[in-house]
């Protein structure tokens, strides 16, 4: 029985300590739409989540909006030399231009702002 509780104690001392430190957004209804502030004030629509069962009170602060700079296409490069075989790529095609994004760059960026052709595209990871 004693086990069990330290047990206990350390699990609880141990999820406290395991939080992000994000808190709970709250929600605004208006209009008939629903929102959640975020801890800047910026209003989030989340009308269609809520619709489908989620709960908007359950919601957290993400780390906030234009946080992660997305990759330009002043980054990318069309020289293939020395590109290892094992590269893990994102590869978008319009039928006759191709991009190849790779995937570790793609993972401190998590989108870049592109094109194709003349066509602007966003290729995220």
């Amino acid at each position: 029985m004693v086990k069990k509780i330290i047990f206990f104690i350390v699990l609880a001392s141990i999820l406290s300590c395991s939080k992000t430190g994000d808190e709970a957004s709250f929600v605004v209804r208006d209009d008939g739409k629903t929102y959640i502030v975020d801890k800047i004030g910026q209003r989030w629509d989340v009308t269609q989540a809520e619709s489908i069962g989620f709960k908007p009170e359950k919601f957290q602060y993400g780390i906030g909006k234009d946080t992660i700079k997305p990759l330009d296409d002043t980054a990318l490069s069309d020289d293939s030399t020395d590109v290892p075989q094992t590269l893990r790529i994102i590869g978008v095609e319009d039928g006759t231009n191709a991009q190849a994004y790779s995937v570790s760059t793609l993972t401190r960026h998590e989108i870049s702002n592109s094109t194709i052709g003349s066509e602007p595209i966003a290729v995220g990871y």
